[in-house]
């Protein structure tokens, strides 16, 4: 029986520090993900020094962590891989340098890891006992949507990626935080909205959907945050004394906030398909749990003759798996990076197999 590959993937580009062994680029033997929410929802978002210092701490206890649970050692590795961008940057270096050094010691190659092509590749993993993911089929399109970005891609057959559009202001996760926060919500705001919203009438008040109609694929959700703020503005509700008034009207008010984004997303989304002629859809990103996206992309989806997936809600947010598994890609096809990997707050995705 053939010895499976085995992929360390260290993700540390925000405030989850993550580390997982996966086999083949498909198999998940060990996914420990460490989030620092509940440190950073006092201060009403990610604080980055705070950050960069939890990683330097769980770092090292969380590699061990995941190497047991996969049942190896560090000899038994036979690829680094690691995100070194987009993000913030002192998040970054803690997984870059403790990958080269890993790298270093133990002599096996180094990849590092475009962030957004690993939410990407995180719709093709499988967990212990599941069947094998699929392949990919391509050409397809990615909506990757999370707290820092929205954007469209095509993924091409050969391996290109070409992007199709993207936010011009806040991304959506961005927007659903900002949006939690005038409401009194608390941090991070993409799962309380979510929960919110399952008990509230979208149709209540019918916030903007903005660039519904424009022929670009871009998005654009900060008017639709200010369309927000100026209805509370408007009925008095951010004043403390009429809390209890607005408290009665936020299901209501989650939920026509959470339909204006999927509204965009989903229809901006099935357009770039049908554009490059696309028949399958991936979704990907913080935001693709979000269960009103699921169920609205799926129906659309079908609706247009296409095939939509997205990974288990686990896998959406950032995690090691998706990292190694874009990493092992990237050295299938020939990638190796020596030990001047840098990080790189913004760098640029053509490829993503």
């Amino acid at each position: 029986m053939t010895r499976p590959h085995l992929t360390l993937g260290i993700e540390t580009s925000c405030d989850e520090t993550s580390f997982a062994v996966v086999a083949d680029g498909r198999r998940i033997l060990a996914n420990v993900i460490l989030s620092q929410t509940r440190e950073h929802r006092r201060y009403g978002g990610v604080v980055p020094e705070l950050a960069s210092r939890r990683h330097l701490t769980n770092a090292v206890p969380l590699l061990h962590e995941a190497l047991a649970e996969a049942g190896i050692g560090l000899d038994d590795l036979d690829l680094i891989a690691v995100t070194r961008g987009p993000g913030l940057v002192g998040a970054l270096l803690v997984g870059v340098a403790l990958a080269k050094a890993l790298a270093w010691a133990l002599d096996k190659p180094l990849v590092g890891v475009h962030h957004l092509a690993g939410h990407i590749h995180a719709n093709f993993l499988a967990g212990p006992g599941e069947e094998p993911a699929p392949a990919p089929r391509l050409p397809a399109v990615a909506l990757v949507v999370s707290g820092g970005h929205t954007d469209l891609f095509h993924l091409q057959a050969d391996g290109g990626l070409e992007w199709l559009g993207g936010t011009r202001d806040d991304a959506a996760g961005e927007a659903f935080d900002k949006v939690a926060r005038e409401l009194g919500l608390g941090y991070p705001g993409g799962p309380v909205i979510d929960r919110l919203a399952a008990r509230g009438d979208p149709q209540a008040f019918p916030f903007p959907r903005a660039m519904l109609d424009d022929d670009s694929l871009d998005f654009s959700f900060s008017g639709l945050k200010t369309a927000v703020i100026y209805e509370l503005e408007r009925r008095g509700w951010r004043d403390p004394d009429r809390r209890a008034e607005l408290e009665a009207h936020l299901p209501d008010l989650a939920a026509g906030f959470q339909q204006a984004v999927v509204d965009v997303l989903v229809a901006k989304t099935v357009r770039a398909a049908r554009q490059v002629g696309a028949r399958q859809i991936y979704l990907a990103g913080g935001v693709a749990a979000n269960r009103r996206l699921r169920r609205d992309l799926a129906a659309a989806a079908a609706a247009a003759g296409l095939d939509l997936a997205y990974p288990p809600p686990v896998l959406c947010t950032d995690n090691g798996a998706m990292i190694a598994a874009a990493g092992h890609a990237a050295w299938r096809r020939g990638r190796r990076d020596g030990l001047d990997l840098d990080v790189d707050p913004d760098p640029p995705l053509d490829e993503w197999l």
